[in-house]
């Protein structure tokens, strides 16, 4: 999931929200349907695609999905 592309995917696939890369760089506040059990499901998925906890704490502060791959993605090897 290094790709912001591949992250968007899953949220797709998983999620059934379907963003453009400028709508993930928003604000949540912003998206459509984006609720907090989006938010917690989220989570459950990326850890179990990468085998890596994330930072929850990062994750409740982040303000969009962009952020958020930006504490999951390329480079990562221990989140918490």
């Amino acid at each position: 999931m290094d790709e912001f592309a591949d992250f968007l995917g899953l949220i797709r696939d998983e999620l059934g929200l379907v963003l453009t890369e400028a709508e993930a760089a928003a604000d949540f506040d912003t998206l459509p349907s984006w609720d907090s059990v989006h938010l917690l499901r989220l989570v459950g998925l990326v850890e179990r695609e990468t085998g890596r906890r994330v930072p929850v704490a990062g994750v409740f502060q982040a303000r969009s999905l962009r952020e958020i791959h930006c504490l999951v993605g390329p480079g990562r090897t221990e989140l918490r």
